[in-house]
């Protein structure tokens, strides 16, 4: 049976999973409603830089909150699920563009759902092959993200991990 002081800490795990589903949940209601606009293949640079430098300021602000939070590790669970689908979302976003702008960048145009699954076979590494980029340009932006991918699972979950780790050192350290 659970004593009163273990109640506080079950009801912040409680809270962190209520807010973590929400927070993927949200991401994913945005990609599906959100207007995709019809551009040249010209500004697919521009758009993974402007989604790439969103993951980025996201990433800081969650380091940030990380660090300053007294349940780091709560903390971290939530900036999690907050990164990892934007992440996501940021490159089924370029590639349902992409495939609105030229229908013949990848084997078949992709809807909403295809990109999505595509970004998160090729995150996942289990690249099925069903959806194949086509075009150069498809093939790039593909690439690029199977980089981020090495770089995100191995640097952010470390960066993440790391942050919990000093902010957890910081707490004992001050209440010894």
């Amino acid at each position: 049976m659970a004593t009163v002081d273990e109640d506080p800490a079950r009801l912040d795990w409680v809270k962190t999973a209520i807010r973590a589903i929400v927070s993927a949940t949200v991401l994913l209601v945005l990609y599906y409603l959100l207007p995709i606009e019809q551009r040249a293949h010209q500004s697919v640079a521009l758009r993974l830089a402007g989604g790439l430098a969103l993951f980025a300021v996201v990433l800081f602000l969650e380091i940030k909150a990380i660090s300053n939070s007294q349940h780091p590790k709560l903390r971290a669970v939530s900036a999690m699920a907050i990164i990892i689908p934007l992440f996501i979302v940021v490159f089924a976003w370029l590639y349902l563009t992409m495939t609105n702008s030229d229908p013949t960048a990848f084997g078949s145009r992709l809807t909403r759902t295809n990109a999505l699954y595509f970004t998160v076979t090729v995150f996942s590494t289990v690249g099925f092959g069903d959806i194949t980029p086509k075009s150069e340009v498809a093939r790039l932006l593909v690439t690029v993200q199977m980089v981020a991918d090495l770089i995100v699972v191995g640097v952010v979950v470390r960066l993440i991990v790391a942050t919990v780790s000093r902010r957890e050192s910081r707490a004992t350290a001050t209440s010894t």
